[in-house]
């Protein structure tokens, strides 16, 4: 199927130690769906993750034009801030799992990010995974391949997420372009209220929502959910 709207290619950004393997799984079917070519690059190294990427979007501008820009997590965080310096470049924003406003103070978020910085740099990669044996069996073998492919620069891209501040609500407010803003209701390490402050905040944002549970089973389904509320956004003025 391709679509009856006019929407220019999408650049989409990991989270936090995730990779763009990850972003492919949860975008590029519902994006395909659409017509809309999906563009995500990997991570840049260490502590040139968030400047990297950032100039990633910059190149991409000048090749492509406008573009659709978002991402999952810290990647959706970055996307926003390049899309507030650069409004005339950015034609919409798909932003699943913010995690926090403005400076990272207490996210949760900010803070899983900076311990596991520090137990990568004391005790290495595998010490770190087997923090997470209690977690889901597909969010174990995602980071796993991820936080492995970082290599040496895990930790320090780690800290440069953990202490970097996402665009201002008051920031969101002045981006008058279509964004849907996806959460899943039951992460409490992203929470929705993040997700729906976002998209109160920008003028044309909407919220779109699934869980967690169903993100396990079908990594589409947070794709979906942040899609799905974009294209609700392109009708809105």
């Amino acid at each position: 199927m391709t679509s009856a709207i006019e929407v220019p290619a999408a650049v989409l950004l990991p989270g936090t130690g995730s990779d763009e393997v990850f972003v492919r799984a949860v975008f590029a079917g519902p994006l395909r769906a659409l017509g809309v070519p999906l563009i995500a690059p990997p991570p840049p190294a260490g502590a040139a993750l968030a400047d990297g990427y950032l100039a990633t979007l910059d190149a991409l501008a000048d090749e492509h034009g406008e573009l659709l820009v978002g991402g999952i997590s810290f990647g959706a965080h970055l996307a926003a801030e390049w899309a507030v310096r650069n409004p005339a470049r950015c034609g919409g924003l798909l932003a699943a799992l913010p995690a926090w406003n403005g400076v990272p103070g207490p996210a949760p978020a900010a803070r899983a990010a900076s311990l596991t910085a520090d137990l990568v740099a004391g005790s290495g990669v595998d010490a770190a995974l087997a923090q997470t044996d209690g977690s889901p069996a597909w969010l174990r073998a995602e980071l796993d391949r991820a936080w492995r492919r970082h290599g040496d620069g895990l930790a320090a891209g780690l800290r440069v997420a953990a202490g970097r501040p996402a665009p201002t609500l008051g920031e969101l407010a002045a981006l008058a372009v279509p964004a849907g803003i996806g959460t899943c209701t039951d992460d409490p390490v992203h929470p929705t209220k993040v997700a729906s402050e976002w998209a109160a905040a920008l003028p044309r944002g909407v919220l779109g929502e699934t869980t967690l549970a169903a993100l396990g089973a079908d990594r589409e389904s947070l794709g979906r959910a942040t899609v799905l509320a974009f294209l609700k956004a392109l009708r809105t003025r």
